[in-house]
């Protein structure tokens, strides 16, 4: 259990440390300790006195939120009994709780407002732009515009009034038609977006000085992790909150910026010397997470970008193994080494926890995924569907959100025809003109309604809601959305015997769990708290230790750590992306995500590409990735570097006709009997032309495809022979 120990750090750390006044610059490279760092820092202010109420700690996972907590409270020699008052918190969260005090300061929202999903907020643009007679393309040229304006806080008219002499002059009042529409859409039904919360917040504090002052006032010590991850309107939040005390302690790693596709601005690390007098700067260089080896081809590739701060990550750990380098001849040969090689790690002691695949894109998954599921690895995708994003999470939350905020209007489109009540787009659009300036859920509860001709359509679903709604404060919250379960009736639209329906109710049954977990850890529990958690989660919060071997895009991973990484498909076009190739900064940014994969490894690191990769409909023939040139090999700094001989096929003339080419000799005919470590006896019922491949009837786990150059076969004797 870790204790309050000054001593357990080293001498950089230390030095940040005592610098508890002003404002303090921490440049933490990758695995440098920062959490550590943070968490002492915390400690020795309130072993100096300080009131951990005025304490502001902001993180940008609710993963590295929990960690703080706990490390803090493991901290016994503390005068801290409880960690009630104290806000450690991510910026959103922090923004819900500023909003939800002062709420009453933005006319027309209630405290119980929603917070809509990402995929609410695209689903609203494009009914918005349908509307407007925008086709497809200009959606995302929409979602441009809306996420320029709320990333950097800029007032609509001004933006559009600037922005006018860049594109066609028509389509630009349709797309200002379009983010008014879609700002006008969240304020009729009290809802915000995640931007919404910044923003919202950050106009509070520019436009009532009294909110500003109570919490800058509050908050005499200010600390921020992933500092290089803030955008403009977080930036802007954290200069006004430091604007009373002048305490600001920031910690990032120019290195690790790999968002700016939402917002994020490295350069606020440089703007932050700027904006501040006297500011001082410490670096924190060792690593102590990776081997020798991992971090020499760390350092060797991000020493390619100009545009950061001068580091070079050390460790005092051994040399480690050397990292290997796969060239493939294809997805499939890549995804079978891959499976062969995490099944060796397996049999040598590792656990499938211990292991990561990490690619670029998430279109990259499937031979991957093929592979792992040839040799039974279990393993769990990240960056993509979230838990709380599954279609029938998202009808339960809509459910809820409905008795939470009656305004919720895009929840209530979500309902109001699940389970199927005969309610579609012309009934709706009537139902609205019907309830004229009342909201329709308003218009739906009340006796005028019983006038509509769709009163008999919608009799149950109306009298179900107002029974539930008389006994919301009756009820657990778990009991209350079991009700709701099954009153209105949606367990019974999964009562299949198909997979696809069992894993439905399941995850249903996850999500009550998850219900009463929240009300056991938290006293006086409500929904509003609850929708407002599960929507600010992120990928890293979902992932749990478990017996399965992570399969992530790197964006999802920033800030873990595994003791084997596998980075996959390093070809020019896939990483870096083709859409770098003309852009530094584009360029700098792949450079980054390379570097945060490379960090993410502990003790084993393999990259691999293809020389051909079945794509978007078509076979193309790659060129390594330049991240593979940078690693090192021709420099003078040469890291140690396995390169793993390919498959027979990746010649020197792979190019030619594969008629030319000799076949790989397996020494194994269809017919053969073999024997294998896991899958044990089975018959083989097919090899490939180029004898790569080969299809084992196997007796116990059915039929599987093999890479015979790597897997691990024993011929047996026919026993009919």
């Amino acid at each position: 259990m870790e204790k309050f120990d000054i001593n357990s750090l080293n001498d950089e750390q230390k030095k940040a440390l005592f610098e508890t006044e002003g404002v303090v610059l921490v440049t933490a490279g990758a695995g440098s300790g920062k959490t550590r760092l943070l968490t002492h820092r915390i400690c020795l202010l309130v072993q100096r006195g300080v009131s951990i109420y005025n304490i502001l700690a902001i993180t940008f996972t609710n993963k590295a939120t929990n960690e703080i907590k706990e490390r803090i409270k493991q901290m016994k020699n503390l005068p801290i009994s409880t960690l009630t008052g104290v806000w450690i918190s991510t910026f959103h969260s922090m923004c819900v709780r500023i909003l939800r005090q002062e709420i009453d300061y933005l006319n027309g929202y209630d405290r119980n407002f929603t917070i809509i999903s990402e995929t609410d907020r695209d689903k609203i643009l494009k009914e918005i732009c349908k509307n407007l007679g925008l086709d497809e393309e200009d959606v995302s040229k929409v979602e441009m515009h809306l996420d320029n304006i709320k990333n950097k806080g800029l007032d609509i008219e001004e933006y559009f009034s600037a922005v006018v002499e860049f594109g066609n002059k028509e389509n630009l009042l349709k797309f200002k038609h379009a983010v008014y529409d879609y700002e006008k859409r969240l304020f009729e039904s009290n809802s915000f977006d995640f931007d919404d919360l910044l923003n919202k917040t950050l106009f509070l504090f520019n436009n009532y000085p009294e909110v500003l002052f109570k919490y800058a006032n509050r908050f005499e010590y200010i600390l921020v992790d992933e500092f290089q991850d803030t955008n403009l309107v977080q930036y802007k939040l954290i200069k006004l909150l430091a604007s009373v005390h002048g305490n600001l302690f920031v910690v990032g790693d120019e290195d690790q910026c790999i968002y700016s596709w939402r917002g994020a601005n490295f350069k606020n690390i440089f703007n932050l010397k700027e904006d501040f007098k006297n500011v001082k700067t410490f670096k924190l260089e060792r690593n102590y997470r990776s081997s020798k080896n991992i971090l020499n081809i760390a350092n060797n590739v991000i020493s390619n970008n100009t545009e950061r701060l001068e580091k070079h990550l050390w460790t005092e750990k051994d040399e480690g193994f050397p990292p290997v380098i796969y060239s493939a001849f294809d997805e499939r040969d890549e995804a079978l080494f891959i499976a062969k090689e995490i099944e060796n790690l397996v049999a040598n002691g590792y656990s499938y926890s211990d292991i990561a695949i990490l690619m670029r894109l998430n279109a990259l998954s499937r031979p991957i995924e093929e592979g792992l599921l040839s040799y039974n690895i279990p393993y769990r995708i990240y960056g993509g569907q979230k838990f709380f994003e599954r279609a029938e999470i998202r009808i339960l939350i809509a459910y809820i959100s409905c008795f939470v905020n009656p305004k919720d209007e895009i929840s209530l489109m979500k309902i109001i025809n699940f389970p199927k009540r005969g309610i579609g787009e012309v009934a709706i659009s009537n139902l609205k003109q019907e309830a004229g300036e009342t909201t329709l859920l308003e218009y739906l509860l009340s006796e005028k309604f019983e006038f509509s001709k769709y009163f008999n359509k919608l009799k149950n679903f109306v009298e179900t809601f107002k029974i539930l709604k008389n006994k919301m404060n009756e009820l657990t919250m778990q009991e209350f959305t079991q009700k709701v379960v099954e009153m209105f009736g949606i367990d019974r639209e999964y009562k299949g015997k198909d997979e696809d329906s069992i894993n439905r109710l399941s995850n249903i049954d996850s999500f009550l769990t998850s219900i009463k977990e929240f009300e056991e850890q938290n006293e006086n529990a409500n929904f509003v708290d609850y929708l407002a958690g599960i929507m600010l989660i992120s990928d890293q919060d979902d992932m749990e230790n478990g017996g399965y071997v992570s399969l992530s895009t790197i964006h999802a991973v920033k800030g873990l750590e595994f003791k084997v990484v596998f980075v996959v498909a390093l070809e020019e076009g896939l990483f870096p992306l083709t859409r770098a190739m003309n852009s530094n900064s584009e360029m700098e940014e792949e450079r980054r995500l390379m570097y945060v994969a490379i960090t993410r490894a502990e003790e084993k690191i393999y990259l691999t590409h293809v020389a051909k990769r079945y794509m978007y409909g078509k076979s193309n023939y790659e060129i390594e990735s330049r991240f593979l040139k940078e690693l090192g090999i021709t420099t003078n700094k040469k890291p140690k570097i396995e390169k793993v001989k390919p498959s027979p096929r990746h010649k020197d003339d792979f190019f030619l006709e594969e008629e030319d080419k000799e076949p790989f000799d397996s020494g194994l005919n269809v017919g053969d009997i073999v024997e294998h470590r896991r899958f044990g006896k089975g018959k083989v019922v097919d090899i490939s032309s180029d004898g790569l491949v080969g299809k084992i009837d196997f007796d116990l786990v059915g039929v599987k495809e093999l890479m015979l150059n790597i897997a691990t076969l024993e011929k047996l004797e026919d026993e009919n022979d």
